[in-house]
């Protein structure tokens, strides 16, 4: 996986992983891993946090604002 660098410097993801139709997040208070996939959060939610991802800003706020609970599960 990859680390996320907040720019900020404040965000709860600790680290990403991209696929071609999902993304994997690992938060920084757990160690589970959660897959949002085209599936399961839409893929134009997964392809906006793929985008945040890379940028290092505003994937968690996204998430908590927009697919909280739609990883797959």
């Amino acid at each position: 996986m990859t680390l996320y660098r907040s720019i900020c410097g404040n965000s709860g993801v600790f680290s990403y992983e991209i696929g071609t139709d999902f993304i994997d997040i690992r938060f920084k208070e757990t160690p589970q891993i959660f897959r949002y996939s085209y599936q399961s959060a839409g893929k134009e939610n997964v392809e906006k946090m793929k985008t945040l991802a890379e940028n290092g800003y505003g994937l968690y706020s996204y998430i908590n604002m927009h697919v909280k609970e739609l990883y797959e599960k």
